[in-house]
């Protein structure tokens, strides 16, 4: 009996050496713009059934090491995820002058839903994905993004903004709406006015929208990436600082809502 128990712990160790996180560079392209996103996956954890997909939204800077590595890190949780591309392949800043401008051609515009969901489309042709299980996250530029996906019909369970800026919804919106929705808001984002966001919750209220609303004390606007301050003071922009704890406590609760979602 020992001796099968060693060998089980033994195989079991051996699995788990030879598990790695891949990444794989995916060249698409939407409306004549070349764009590149990167499909991240555990290699150990596929091929047996399809997993739940995340498509990851990023902040307006382009999609960089940090929207990335948040993929990767839902790899490692068992999700097959992809890491969009917004802008256009190797476009991305850290001047907040270029990234508004970059931002700015999709608020108010189809092009928004429809260049994220060229994304989810990547996502969603993956042999990996579940396609009935499949949500989006995003981080302020990203995180309205994936509201403005979701109030376009697509097909997600679940949609959790961190720090986006509020997009309220319109009748039409909420009846194309398929996801619950997780909002991760800075209680001391300085970015977003308090008339905006009573907004934005009175028409997910009015909409009966399925919504988690949390507000971290403390916490401003870009309060879960760790090069914040970096960019804050290279841009003189105030308002921007990363909060360890908020960031910890958004990434647990969004693990929660997707236990949930996922089930």
């Amino acid at each position: 009996m020992k001796k099968l128990i060693l060998t089980a712990l033994l195989l079991a160790m051996t699995v788990d050496s030879t598990a790695e996180i891949v990444a794989e560079r995916v060249p698409y392209e939407h409306a004549g713009v070349l764009l590149e996103g990167v499909l991240f996956y555990d290699d150990a954890k596929v091929g047996v059934e399809p997993l739940p997909g995340v498509l990851v939204i990023h902040e307006w800077w382009g999609q960089n090491g940090f929207s990335r590595n948040r993929a990767r890190a839902l790899a490692k949780l068992g999700y097959v995820a992809f890491a969009l591309d917004m802008y256009g392949k190797g476009v991305s800043t850290r001047d907040a002058a270029v990234a508004r401008e970059l931002a700015g051609q999709f608020y108010g515009k189809p092009l928004m839903a429809e260049r994220a969901q060229a994304g989810l489309d990547q996502l969603l042709a993956s042999k990996y994905v579940d396609p009935q299980r499949v949500a989006a996250i995003g981080y302020s530029f990203g995180g309205s993004t994936a509201m403005t996906l979701a109030y376009s019909g697509a097909p997600l369970v679940g949609m959790v903004s961190f720090y986006g800026g509020p997009m309220a919804a319109s009748p039409e919106a909420v009846a194309r709406n398929q996801a619950k929705f997780l909002i991760c808001h800075g209680a001391a984002d300085p970015l977003v006015s308090k008339e905006q966001l009573d907004r934005f919750l009175r028409s997910l209220d009015e909409g009966e929208v399925d919504y988690q609303f949390i507000a971290y004390q403390g916490a401003q606007h870009a309060f879960a990436n760790r090069e914040a301050d970096k960019l804050a003071d290279l841009n003189q922009i105030t308002g921007i600082r990363y909060d360890a704890r908020a960031a910890k406590r958004s990434w647990e609760h969004m693990q929660s809502f997707f236990e949930e979602i996922f089930r």
